[in-house]
């Protein structure tokens, strides 16, 4: 037998809308778990987490086959690292999404020996066993200068007899979006019977749903719980479908219930099940199954029909009031770019959005993945013009539409995220978490989520856009003024939403105004009204007002220069507003605010990890 030594490899590479968090290889776990009994040795690596390079990882495993997952935007990637294994005579082997849907076009590279194409723990298995390719169902492998695929193998029918992840091999410690938070992934289903046109799943399952028992389920989420030795742990539930039938979610949800574990979840789900099943939305949100991510994808009856959606913006609106009532997160997704599609349609995605009252949405690009309808329509029209697959990514137009050229539609995409991610859109979303916890967070710890928001939408902007970043920050930050900001601040009160009393009482009576100037021409100002015990509203506006307290404006072309001299201007120019007696006492007091609240926050972290 050939394979005794396997190295699973997931890519580095981008993702797009997956930036959020880390991306767990949940399929080449299960893959390590099917066959590690049936080899010497199986290693898994992340080449996104991983410190040391390739070529020493192949030094250090010594593998015989190196078996790649790859998904559109790791197709060179996952070219590059099959192309250094096979200088070192290792046998290379491909799956996943991609690989599935252009088995051919992987193996017209040299590098490529193998692809896996459909669910791999069946195949991956007897190709070891067997030590050869030759007759093994669902491989495609090159015989000399010629193509041989084997007949296609059969779905995996009883999931509850698949081993659990191999998530023992893990090598990483994965971190959900605040960078602190443990993170997993849990699949308990395969398959959607959804026939979503620019969806890859009818191409990997061809429109099958099959799902685990509830009490499989259970057990390997307490399993989860003892790999993560009791502390807090977001879990994303990656079913393409979580609720394809809704009393096994509502038998799970009475299974989980007594184990009052320390766990949330987010849920991937239509939203007419949402809708139609609110007695079962409440007791997801009881067990800890509280962000839902649903593909809205449009207001717009036409791209719905054109997309095969099959739901109404009515149930749009029943799903989320189900979940807010609840006190969970309504999240989902929007298609921008569609053939049709004109530019004042887009624009209304994120009015929409918070008009039917989402928590959390993200504006993807529409891409035709191989393997879809979508994909063979425009394929067929000659409309797809991008060649590279790094591009493949939901954050870059790849193909011709009727109205839109591809700057304006990656231009559409800033401006959507803009208007929807204002300082309303956090605070609703603190507001609807409140009829769950009772509570108000406290103020530091909402700014500090802030700073993580910001520092996440700069790196995966900064990695997608790297080329032009300036040029989208701008776009971003001139989209921002929002009047429904002050509107929806002066009727509910961040007070109200936020613990900030003793920071409200030593700032008192104030107007600070915080100003970014983006050139010479443009500018955006942040206003906040305070008194001693309410802030009276929030204001996000074009250019400055006359009239504040405490002024501070940055400029950034000050702060795109990285010389320490400008930086030194930098903060002067911040600062020189403030150079009055009366406006030097003002800053003092928001300082001394900010700094009273910051304390207290160490303390009480300090408190918390005594105990």
């Amino acid at each position: 037998m050939p394979f005794q030594r396997i190295l699973l490899v997931k890519p580095s590479g981008r993702s797009g809308l997956s930036f959020l968090m880390d991306q767990i290889p949940l399929g080449l776990e299960y893959i390590a778990a099917y066959i590690e009994d049936s080899v010497d040795e199986v290693h898994i690596v992340d080449m996104e987490m991983e410190q040391r390079s390739f070529p020493y990882l192949l030094d250090l495993y010594r593998p015989d086959l190196v078996g790649i997952t790859m998904s559109a935007t790791e197709h060179n990637e996952g070219l590059r690292l099959a192309e250094i294994a096979k200088r070192k005579g290792i046998a290379t082997i491909v799956g996943g999404y991609h690989p599935t849907s252009v088995p051919d076009l992987l193996l017209s590279y040299p590098q490529i020996d193998m692809v896996v194409r459909g669910e791999g723990e069946l195949t991956m298995r007897e190709l070891l066993e067997k030590g050869s390719p030759e007759g093994v169902l669902g491989v495609s492998y090159r015989d000399g200068a010629k193509i041989v695929r084997n007949d296609d193998r059969p779905l995996f029918k009883d999931l509850d007899s698949l081993s659990f992840p191999a998530r023992h091999l893990r090598q990483y410690s994965y971190k959900a979006n605040n960078r602190k938070t443990e993170y997993d992934v849990l699949l308990t289903s395969r398959g959607c019977y959804g026939r979503c046109t620019f969806c890859c799943e009818p191409a990997m399952s061809n429109g099958h749903f099959r799902v685990r028992s509830p009490e499989n389920v259970v057990e390997e989420i307490l399993e989860i719980a003892r790999y993560h030795r009791g502390r807090r742990v977001s879990v994303i539930i990656a079913d393409p479908n979580f609720m394809g039938i809704p009393s096994r979610v509502e038998r799970l949800c009475d299974l989980l219930q007594p184990h009052g574990l320390d766990m949330d979840f987010c849920a991937l789900v239509r939203p007419d099940s949402m809708a139609r099943h609110p007695k079962i939305v409440e007791k997801m949100c009881e067990v800890g199954i509280l962000y839902f991510e649903m593909g809205i994808e449009s207001p717009n009856s036409k791209d719905l029909e054109s997309t095969r959606k099959g739901i109404s913006t009515k149930i749009h609106r029943e799903a989320v009031w189900n979940i807010r009532r609840n006190g969970g997160g309504a999240g989902g997704t929007f298609v921008i770019g569609l053939p049709d599609q004109t530019e004042d349609e887009i624009k209304y995605f994120p009015v929409y959005a918070r008009e039917i009252g989402m928590t959390a949405a993200a504006f993807g690009i529409v891409t035709p993945f191989p393997g879809t309808e979508f994909y063979r329509e425009l394929d067929k029209k000659g409309l797809i013009f991008e060649t590279n697959w790094d591009n493949f990514d939901e954050m870059h137009s790849v193909y011709r539409t009727n109205h839109l050229s591809k700057d304006k539609i990656e231009e559409l995409a800033t401006y959507c995220m803009a208007k929807f991610w204002n300082i309303d859109t956090f605070i609703d979303r603190e507001m609807v978490l409140q009829r769950r916890t009772k509570s108000k967070k406290p103020l530091i710890d909402f700014i500090m989520e802030r700073a993580v928001d910001m520092r996440f939408l700069g790196a995966a902007g900064g990695s997608l856009k790297k080329n032009d970043f300036s040029r989208y920050v701008k776009i971003f930050l001139e989209a921002y003024p929002d009047l429904r900001v002050e509107k929806y601040t002066r009727k509910v009160g961040v007070h109200n939403i936020l613990e900030m009393s003793r920071f409200l009482r030593i700032l008192g009576l104030q107007t600070i105004q915080f100003t970014l100037e983006l050139d010479d021409e443009s500018a955006i100002s942040l206003v906040v009204k305070t008194t001693r015990d309410s802030v009276q509203y929030v204001r996000v506006i074009d250019g400055r007002q006359d009239y504040s307290t405490i002024d501070f404006t940055l400029d950034l072309k000050w702060v795109n220069n990285g010389a320490q001299a400008s930086k030194r201007n930098a903060f002067r120019r911040l600062m020189a507003n403030n150079l009055t007696i009366k406006r030097l006492w003002n800053t003092f007091k928001l300082l001394s605010a900010a700094g009273t609240e910051v304390l207290m926050w160490k303390l009480s972290g300090t408190e918390e990890s005594n105990a």
